[in-house]
């Protein structure tokens, strides 16, 4: 869509012949992006959002170079420049208050509990709107695991369950469902989690992916779960990006460096 409002504007023309991609284009259509403004006269996209558009056009370049039908690479001399930032999750106390909290009306609570069930299967919203009672399985330690292939990369995942996710799938026990959980659309499930976090007075920006970093951060890393385990249990393929989305905090800092104090004492 971006592409095609840039080569009308930018070049009055609604196509181009591959070989005429060239530096200036991708500089171009960079530029073109940092000016996409919304209804408000915002600015529509981030710099990494802009990023993400350029490594998608990139593929397309890359397959077209290894066809033969591009000689020369346009992304030669482009940089990619992401700013990095710190990934929302939930800390044990405000994980604490949202499963304490109950909700009167049934699409919150149903959303809290689904939301929950992310917090401590390190799930993302549509592995988890897809699990069905195949996806349970007796793990090697005869206890309940989830076994599943990740929507996004189809890398296989063996999760098991903790006990509080347990709970919550007994919660919804339905002879009639195939799926083991009841999930509201992904639009309504983020708007129902901005209100759970309003009457939770959790000033954050909720929504279901920051259950894969809790996840990964409160619940897996912080109790010293080895990130090589934490990495396999998001279906990572690689230890690169589980360190992307999970950070140790500086309580388990500050317990590593007691534990090893206590040992050179």
């Amino acid at each position: 869509k971006y592409l095609a409002e840039y080569l009308l504007k930018e070049h009055k023309t609604t196509d181009i012949y591959l070989k005429n991609i060239s530096y200036q284009f991708v500089t171009g259509f960079d530029k073109f992006l940092r000016r996409q403004k919304d209804k408000n006269g915002k600015k529509q996209l981030s710099n990494n959002g802009i990023m993400k558009h350029l490594e998608r056009f990139k593929k397309l370049t890359n397959l077209s170079i290894k066809l033969g039908w591009l000689e020369k690479d346009p992304f030669r001399d482009y940089k990619m420049k992401f700013e990095k930032f710190d990934r929302a999750y939930l800390n044990q106390r405000e994980l604490n208050y949202i499963e304490e909290t109950r909700f009167t009306r049934h699409t919150l609570e149903t959303t809290k509990n689904v939301f929950l069930f992310a917090c401590y299967t390190g799930l993302s919203y549509i592995d988890v709107k897809n699990l069905t009672i195949d996806n349970l399985i007796q793990g090697v330690n005869g206890k309940d695991w989830i076994y599943c292939r990740r929507e996004k990369s189809q890398t296989p995942m063996k999760i098991p369950l903790l006990e509080k996710a347990r709970g919550i799938l007994q919660k919804y026990q339905d002879p009639v469902s195939e799926f083991l959980l009841p999930v509201y659309s992904n639009q309504k499930t983020n708007n129902y989690l901005k209100e759970i976090a309003e009457q939770c007075k959790i000033q954050k920006k909720l929504s279901f992916h920051v259950a894969r970093h809790t996840f990964a951060t409160t619940i897996t890393l912080s109790n010293g779960v080895p990130i090589e385990t934490v990495s396999k249990l998001l279906g990572h393929s690689k230890l690169s990006t589980t360190q992307i989305y999970a950070r140790v905090i500086d309580q388990k800092i500050g317990e590593d460096m007691d534990l090893l104090q206590s040992k050179l004492s």
